[in-house]
């Protein structure tokens, strides 16, 4: 038995076949929970567990890292979503009682950055989009006010108004929408869903990690091998 150190993370490595360790990857690849992977590589489940938690603290690691290389120059699609218990209809914002607010910025044709924020007022979103977005960009949103002094900062500001059904519109040669940063919001509750419940402690993480896949979705299964190609001396052991 080894001691593996990665970031934060110690490992007990055990033994298994080539085969099982590529396939287990694979599961790990297409999002699967580690009780179905357990059962399709006929493996104990703490031990799916344990590579599962090395497999996504390479991953994690990768996602902090592409954050800090990313910029959003122009063309971003920027919302608002509520994680956790149904809330009461019409809360938003601070009256959104017992969610957890994330702020979403996605680059048409790019990748999608999420960030928990404590509410969704101007104070709490505007400071982040200025600082990850170019001034002069232009900026899609929908009709909350939080966002009106987008204009003020210098921002392209165009939105639409879900309120009066307004959920699209046609302007010159472009389209005004949000659609791809809530295809982010629909395709996240939909993989946080088959794991039963998040605890709010390990949202941020579980959060990362679903940016980071969306981010890598169409190459999905090479992104992952990636991860793990300079440790993978020995894939024998975990």
């Amino acid at each position: 038995m080894l001691s593996v150190q990665s970031k934060s993370v110690s490992i007990k490595r055990q033994r298994i076949s080539r085969l099982k360790f590529s396939l287990l990857l694979k599961c790990f690849a297409i999002d699967l929970t580690a009780i179905q992977s357990a059962k399709l590589v006929n493996l104990n489940r703490n031990t799916v567990n344990r590579y599962y938690t090395f497999f996504r603290s390479f991953l994690i690691s990768k996602a902090l890292k592409e954050r800090q290389e990313e910029e959003i120059a122009n063309g971003v699609e920027v919302d608002e979503s509520y994680f956790g218990p149904r809330r009461q209809k019409g809360k938003r914002g601070r009256g959104a009682a017992g969610k957890i607010v994330v702020l979403g910025l996605l680059k048409r044709r790019g990748k999608v950055y999420a960030q928990i924020v404590p509410d969704a007022s101007k104070e709490e979103i505007l400071p982040i989009i200025r600082t990850t977005v170019r001034s002069g960009a232009d900026i899609y949103t929908d009709g909350w006010g939080s966002y009106d002094a987008l204009a003020v900062y210098g921002y392209n500001h165009k939105k639409v108004n879900h309120s009066k059904n307004e959920f699209a519109r046609q302007e010159t040669d472009e389209n005004i929408h949000i659609n791809g940063v809530e295809s982010f919001w629909s395709w996240t509750k939909r993989r946080l869903a088959k794991f039963n419940g998040v605890p709010k402690t390990l949202f941020g993480v579980y959060l990362l990690e679903s940016e980071w896949r969306f981010n890598h979705r169409k190459d999905i299964l090479a992104s992952v091998r990636k991860l793990t190609r300079n440790w993978r001396q020995n894939p024998l052991v975990i």
